[in-house]
C-alpha cells in the first residue's frame, strides 16, 4: 500500500529545521526535568497507594485531613476512574509495615477514614461488611448457621462447603456487581443470600459509606533497587541495539546513529512526561522498552533500503541515496506508525487508569520515533560520511 506516489522530499536538505525542532523539544524537557523532576511512582520511591470508593462525591479536603497525620508530607489525591464512580486514589509517602504491622497500619488508616466519614460507627461493635474478607465472613456464617444446615443433619464437610461457597459469592458480588461498595444488604439476594442470611448480616454488620478497593505498599529500599535495575535494563538494551545494527550493516556508524535516534525518542518522551507530571511506574518503563524496540524496527527498514540502493547506485552521492531511501520507505513508515498509533491511542482513551501511563508513553513515543527515523536518522550517517571523507563533496550532490 502506497500513500505517497514517488515523493521527492529533500529530508537531509532540511536537516537544520529538524535539528532545531529536536533541540527545542530537548530544551523544554530538560528545563522541566531540572525544575520539576520526574514524578516517580511508588514502584521507585516507596510508599502507599490507596484507592477509596465512596457512596457520594468525596470531599478531597476531608480525605486529606483524615490521612495527613499518617505521613510527614501531605497525601497526593486524584480522581480515579469516571466521576460517577466516586473514587479517589491517595498516594502516601510512607509505606506500610509487613506482617502483623501491615494489618495494624491498615486498621489505623481505616480508623482515620472512619472518624471523618462514618463517625457513628467508630465505637460500635458491628463490622463493616464492605471491609470484611471472605475468610472472616465464612467463619461468621459457620458460627451462626443462618440457613439451619446443622438442623438438617448435614455433615461437617457439607456445611463447610456450603458456607464457603456462599461467602465467596457474597464477596464476589460486592467486588464485581457493587464495584467494591455494597449500598444495601437487600442487593445480596441477587448473589443467592436467603432472607435469614440477610437478617443475620444486618444484626452483625453494617454497610459503610466508603471502602478501600485497592492498597499497594512498597518499601523505599525496594523502590531504589527497582530504579537502578530500570536504568541498567534500558542501558543494556541500547548497547545491544548498537552492537546488532553495527554488525548487520558492517559499519559502526549505523549502530551509533540508531542509538542516537533511540536516545532522542526516549529523552524527549521522558521530558514530556516530566512536563505534564505523568507518573513513572514499572508499566511506563515497559512502554519505554517497547518504544525502543519499535523505533529500532523503523530504523532497520530505512537502513536496509539505503544498503540496497548503495549497491544499485554506486555513482550516486550518499546524500541523494539517503533522501531516496527515506522517500521510498515513507509510505510503509506512515502506515505502520498509524496502525500502531491507533492501537496505542485506543488503550490511552479506553484502557482505564492502570494502562494509562503505558499507552501515553507509547502514543507519544510512536510519534516522536516516526519523526526521528524519517527526519534525523540519516543525517547522522551523512554527517559522519562527510567528516570521514574530509570534505562536503558527497553531501553537495556531486557524483562519487
Amino acid at each position: 500500500m502506497e500513500l505517497f506516489k514517488q515523493p521527492k522530499i529533500n529530508w537531509l536538505g532540511k536537516k537544520w529545521l529538524f535539528v532545531g525542532l529536536s533541540l527545542l523539544l530537548f530544551a523544554i524537557g530538560a528545563c522541566s526535568f531540572f525544575v520539576r523532576g520526574l514524578n516517580y511512582g511508588i514502584d521507585f520511591t516507596g510508599g502507599t497507594i490507596i484507592v477509596i470508593k465512596f457512596q457520594d462525591t468525596p470531599d478531597w479536603g476531608m480525605v486529606r485531613g483524615a490521612l495527613e497525620s499518617e505521613v510527614n508530607a501531605a497525601p497526593i489525591i486524584q480522581s480515579y476512574g469516571p466521576a460517577a464512580a466516586n473514587s479517589v486514589q491517595v498516594r502516601l509517602q510512607a509505606p506500610l509495615g509487613t506482617g502483623e504491622e501491615y494489618e495494624r497500619d491498615k486498621a489505623r488508616l481505616m480508623a482515620s477514614l472512619r472518624e471523618r466519614f462514618d463517625p457513628g460507627h467508630v465505637a460500635g461493635e458491628l463490622l463493616d461488611f464492605n471491609d470484611v474478607g471472605a475468610f472472616a465472613l465464612k467463619n461468621y456464617l459457620l458460627d451462626k448457621d443462618p440457613d439451619g444446615y446443622r438442623a438438617q443433619d448435614r455433615t461437617i464437610q457439607e456445611i463447610d462447603l456450603y458456607y464457603d461457597g456462599l461467602a465467596a459469592r457474597l464477596i464476589d458480588y460486592r467486588s464485581k456487581n457493587a464495584d467494591g461498595l455494597l449500598l444495601s444488604f437487600d442487593a445480596l439476594k441477587d448473589a443467592g443470600a436467603s432472607d435469614a442470611v440477610i437478617a443475620g448480616l444486618r444484626q452483625n454488620f453494617f454497610v459503610g459509606p466508603f471502602a478501600i478497593k485497592g492498597l499497594e505498599s512498597i518499601g523505599a529500599l525496594v523502590g531504589s533497587d527497582l530504579r537502578e535495575r530500570t536504568i541498567l535494563a534500558i542501558a543494556f538494551s541500547l548497547a545491544a541495539m548498537l552492537v546488532y545494527i553495527a554488525f548487520r550493516f558492517n559499519k559502526p556508524i549505523y549502530g551509533v546513529a540508531a542509538v542516537i535516534a533511540l536516545f532522542h525518542d526516549v529523552l524527549i518522551t521522558l521530558g514530556i512526561c516530566s512536563l505534564i507530571r505523568k507518573e513513572i511506574s514499572l508499566t511506563v518503563v515497559a512502554a519505554f522498552l517497547t518504544l525502543i524496540g519499535y523505533s529500532l524496527n523503523a530504523t532497520i527498514v530505512i537502513f536496509d533500503r539505503v544498503r540496497e540502493n548503495l549497491k544499485l547506485m554506486r555513482k550516486e552521492s550518499l546524500f541523494n541515496i539517503m533522501n531516496l531511501s527515506i522517500n521510498q520507505t515513507l509510505s510503509r513508515t506512515v502506515v505502520t506508525s498509524a496502525l500502531v498509533l491507533m492501537a496505542a491511542a485506543s488503550l490511552l482513551f479506553f484502557g482505564g487508569e492502570v494502562l494509562n501511563g503505558f499507552s501515553f508513553v507509547l502514543t507519544i513515543g510512536i510519534l516522536i520515533g516516526g519523526y526521528s527515523s524519517t527526519a534525523l536518522l540519516c543525517t547522522v550517517v551523512n554527517w559522519w560520511d562527510r567528516l570521514s571523507a574530509g570534505s562536503g563533496a558527497k553531501s553537495s550532490g556531486k557524483k562519487r
